[in-house]
């Protein structure tokens, strides 16, 4: 082990040319208690940690509060990039540093146990792992989801099911538990079967658990028939009942693969803050197992250093891995991962990133449904009460706010290369969403994005001005326009000039220094005052005030940050919208009346051109590049556009 020497270039601690080795390893920053707020491991010592070193303003904002928050660095070296995952794994189990990946959920699965290493094996449900004899099946999501699958398996293979407490009373009193008087269990206690015919039974459920095999039910349907022919109704009555099951058993779990493969696949859908992952355990061709979690991101990591610390997590907290795991991305140390996974398996595990196939569709299904858990866990963290209120004062010492921001105004510009600009704005009251609140702006035209940004603040903090507008600007009628159309009924329209009238505590635009300086412009030329201003820069989610030299840095995983990112995406989202759909209307208004254009050519025009402006600008054969038009076709279309360009939308 060794330990980094003082240096007066960059950071103090910075390491002497030379003295990292190049040998693969683990290292750690510490701060100046020793605290460990960092573990990372390497191939090349030497090579990675240099770029931690590099000059202070070229690293990533994160990057840079933790490496200017250590006071030392210290690396152990190992032989081979298998140790150096291990070792990384235990310390960061052990040590839990805080610009690591932290992982919102840590507990073990529950799984299905058959206890063979018992005289009279009981099947049941546990976390422990480990049980001498036993055989492990699962892991399901939730307790729920494995004790449903085990009440549908007793009536297929009704074996012991009580605690050995009860067997053992059952045994000595000679007489049968709940379960065996019902019929729900033919264990030894009940009289009806001897030790070797349970047994026998317990290797039939073990068997199935295994494979799987939907013949099953072809096989108990032809029993049951049987049964039947031969007036044995009570059999027939007990197959029927364990085909019913049978069937539930198998609807449970979708087919989506090959009947014999065995697979894990991980969904992954991050952004700079936190992560979701979307695991789905495929046994036999089906989905048998969905686990999610949510993970907290310190630092902004790539996807394939992700990748690593999902798959650590997700295995080293009781998951048995499958012979194959898809994911999204291979990390740098694939390879070391691989060999990590076989130690936990005791057999060979293939790690790899489907791009095609049935296997990549399961992988996008997978992502799809981590993107849900993503929006669903931003959205309840931003709607409780408690951590709203904290969020909201964080916010309002982070800026310097006389009171807390009660009311936030978010402005978010979109257009399609220059065309279609539209605006939004959403509302946010007590940290929550005021969708009745929103507005669009439609901008006629705009040089550019802070250009944009300076007409909408101007345009909508007239309407807090005087009722003139302030210094002679008239409030414009189309910004209460909350749908489609710039023009609304006179009524709606006052009605929504008085909502406009509420005062906001803080305005956001979406950008960095130009974005909020053109919004400043606006408000100051307003005249209004008592209402702050600020802007979110996405890149390295920064917070950038008027007239400041460098960007406020929330804590990355503080509440006030994701209230910032729900504000500004929420604006994003309604602004896309918006502009998306006008394009939709402008392109439709003006190509509906020429004859031979249906819905489908109209969408491959759009879809090819973006904007009536640019299907205008292009030649006749430049439209007959566009799926299911022909030159005659395209010749009329031309034709319209030009013969009717005083008329038409841009």
């Amino acid at each position: 082990m060794s330990t980094a020497s003082p240096s007066h270039h960059g950071v103090p601690y910075r390491p002497r040319p030379g003295e990292i080795p190049t040998a693969p390893g683990v290292y750690r920053f510490r701060d100046a208690e020793r605290r460990v707020l960092y573990v990372g491991k390497a191939k090349n010592l030497r090579a990675r940690l240099s770029n931690y070193f590099a000059p202070l303003q070229t690293l990533h904002e994160r990057t840079r509060r933790m490496v200017t928050s250590a006071a030392s660095v210290e690396w152990t070296v190992v032989r081979t990039d298998v140790e150096a995952l291990n070792l990384e794994i235990t310390w960061i189990n052990e040590l839990k540093p805080p610009f690591n990946v932290r992982f919102k959920d840590d507990k073990s699965y529950p799984y299905l146990v058959v206890t063979l290493g018992d005289d009279a094996p009981r099947a049941m449900v546990s976390r422990k792992r480990g049980i001498p004899g036993a055989r492990y099946f699962g892991p399901y999501p939730k307790v729920w989801a494995v004790n449903e699958t085990l009440d549908l398996l007793i009536k297929l293979f009704p074996i012991r099911t009580c605690k050995d407490s009860d067997y053992r009373r059952a045994v000595t009193s000679g007489k049968p538990c709940f379960a065996g008087q019902i019929g729900r269990c033919f264990g030894p206690c009940s009289g009806k079967v001897t030790l070797e015919e349970h047994r026998a039974n317990v290797d039939r459920f073990v068997a199935f658990m295994q494979n799987q095999d939907p013949r099953i039910i072809d096989d108990l349907a032809a029993e049951m028939r049987a049964a039947a022919a031969a007036q044995d109704y009570e059999s027939a009555a007990r197959r029927r009942d364990q085909l019913q099951a049978a069937g539930a058993f198998f609807e449970k779990s979708a087919m989506v693969l090959g009947d014999r493969v065995d697979i894990d696949v991980f969904g992954i859908e991050h952004d700079e803050l936190a992560a979701a992952v979307q695991l789905f355990v495929v046994r036999g061709g089906r989905v048998r197992g969905v686990h999610t979690w949510t993970v907290d991101k310190e630092l902004d990591v790539p996807l394939g250093e992700l990748v690593d610390s999902v798959v650590q997590n997700a295995y080293g907290s009781g998951l048995a891995p499958a012979r194959e795991i898809v994911v999204p991305e291979l990390p740098d140390d694939a390879a070391a991962l691989e060999t990590w996974l076989g130690t936990l398996a005791g057999r060979k595990v293939r790690l790899r990133a489907a791009r095609r196939g049935d296997k990549a569709a399961l992988l996008q299904t997978a992502t799809q449904n981590a993107k849900q858990s993503l929006m669903l866990y931003k959205t309840r963290r931003s709607a409780d009460f408690t951590t709203r209120s904290r969020a909201l004062e964080d916010i309002q010492e982070a800026l310097g706010m006389a009171d807390a921001p009660l009311r936030i105004e978010c402005y978010d510009v979109s257009h399609l290369s220059g065309t279609n600009i539209v605006a939004s704005m959403v509302v946010f009251e007590d940290g929550l969403p005021r969708k009745d609140e929103y507005r669009r702006f439609t901008i006629p035209s705009a040089s550019d994005d802070t250009d944009a940004i300076h007409q909408v603040v101007t345009r909508r903090l007239a309407y807090l001005a005087v009722p003139s507008g302030a210094n002679g600007i008239a409030p414009d009628a189309r910004d209460a326009d909350e749908g489609d159309s710039d023009e609304a009924d006179a009524a709606a329209t006052s009605d929504r000039r008085k909502k406009f009238a509420y005062r906001p505590n803080l305005l956001v635009v979406d950008g960095g220094q130009p974005q909020v300086a053109a919004a400043a412009r606006a408000l100051a030329k307003s005249g209004v005052e008592g209402v702050y201003l600020c802007g979110i820069a996405k890149r390295l989610e920064e917070i950038w005030t008027p007239d400041a030299d460098f960007p406020v840095i929330l804590p990355r995983n503080s509440d006030a940050l994701f209230l910032f990112q729900r504000v500004r995406d929420e604006a994003h989202r309604f602004a896309i919208t918006h502009q998306r759909q006008r394009r939709k209307r402008d392109i439709g208004t003006v190509l509906s009346g020429i004859p031979g254009l249906g819905p489908a050519r109209v969408k491959e025009l759009l879809r090819h051109f973006g904007s009536v402006s640019r299907l205008r600008a292009a030649t006749e054969s430049e439209i007959t590049e566009v799926k299911g038009i022909g030159p005659a076709l395209a010749a009329t279309i031309h034709a319209h556009l030009h013969a009717d360009r005083v008329s038409a939308p841009r």
